[in-house]
């Protein structure tokens, strides 16, 4: 190991990949696969965590799972990851309750709440969102936010903290299946996706629609509440609802001027500036970079750990204090 032959190594000049990952590398980058300096819109197109499709980076994805194995813990989660992705779903009842779309939407955020979920929000679904070649012809998502425990969030990148990362993920999909379930038992159709394993949906675009935050500086959304330290989960369906708004709090121009996660990033895979993404100008992660060194620390996390946002009872004073910084600038200027 301390080769460089399984995981890679730190050196003088940055951090190396290890061998087998040089090897088994596809020829295309992973940015370009992303959309990396594309100005014309497109969805986006499946690149890692694909188990039932083919895909130029499966191989490295599968050295990820093979050094996953190092951690009894995590091959349990795994396991669990597994058996909640196959279990089956209710069938859809055949009597159908009506009710007011924002009656649906306040009742559908309470079952949530009360099963596991800590944050929620609904959207109307965007076909921008949907991984190609999927199509998905349910009207809504609603988003689901399980916290994350920090203390356990803060030794990454070792082991602890991609557990903690992968119990979450299974909290968030047991939270979206109980939801899916009770709204298929009103009498409409309903299904809950969580991961580790990819979705048919780009989730972070739905979230922030969704208004559970906005995009950060690391790739990951920031939470005015739980700042960086929450996984996300969500339900399609055609129950009737009512879309919440995107909430703006200050992060942007908080991260425009922050280095924590760029700075503490090992593999320096962080992009100082926004990057023009299909299309969309925005906050990047660097593919290529970052992966190596997520195989091989339990999917990484630095940048989650160092947050600011993240840190506990931080996210809620800092989200005030921009939000009041940004009422100021928008302020018209007074008339002497």
């Amino acid at each position: 190991m301390g080769l460089g032959i399984l995981t890679g190594r730190r050196t003088a000049s940055g951090y190396r990949p290890s061998l087998m990952h040089r090897m088994l590398k596809p020829r295309i980058s992973g940015n370009t696969i992303n959309g990396l300096g594309e100005e014309r819109r497109r969805r986006a197109t499946p690149i890692y965590h694909w188990a039932e499709l083919r895909f130029p980076h499966k191989r490295i994805w599968r050295l990820f799972l093979l050094l996953e194995l190092r951690s009894r813990e995590m091959i349990r989660q795994v396991r669990e990851a597994v058996r909640q992705r196959d279990k089956p779903l209710l069938p859809v009842s055949a009597v159908r309750v009506e009710d007011q779309p924002v009656n649906w939407a306040a009742r559908a955020k309470q079952f949530a709440l009360d099963n596991e979920a800590d944050l929620v929000g609904i959207t109307r679904l965007d076909p921008a969102w949907v991984f190609e070649p999927f199509s998905l012809p349910e009207p809504w998502v609603i988003v689901l936010g399980v916290r994350m425990d920090y203390e356990l969030l803060s030794t990454a990148p070792e082991a602890p903290a991609g557990i903690e990362v992968l119990r979450q993920y299974n909290r968030g999909h047991r939270a979206a299946t109980k939801l899916a379930n009770w709204i298929r038992s009103q009498g409409w159709n309903a299904r809950g996706f969580g991961v580790p394993f990819a979705t048919p949906l780009v989730m972070i675009p739905a979230a922030i629609a969704a208004g559970l935050g906005e995009l950060g500086k690391h790739g990951s959304l920031i939470n005015r509440e739980l700042g960086a330290s929450f996984r996300l989960a969500y339900v399609l369906t055609d129950l009737p609802l009512v879309a919440d708004r995107p909430d703006h709090f200050g992060v942007d121009e908080f991260c425009t001027n922050c280095r924590l996660c760029s700075a503490q990033c090992p593999p320096d895979a962080i992009y100082e500036s926004k990057q023009m993404v299909r299309g969309d100008l925005k906050w990047y992660v660097d593919f290529d970079k970052c992966v190596p060194y997520f195989n091989d620390t339990y999917g990484c996390g630095i940048c989650l750990a160092v947050c600011p946002w993240s840190r506990p009872g931080v996210a809620a004073s800092l989200a005030e204090k921009m939000t009041r910084k940004l009422k100021r600038f928008a302020a018209p200027d007074r008339q002497d």
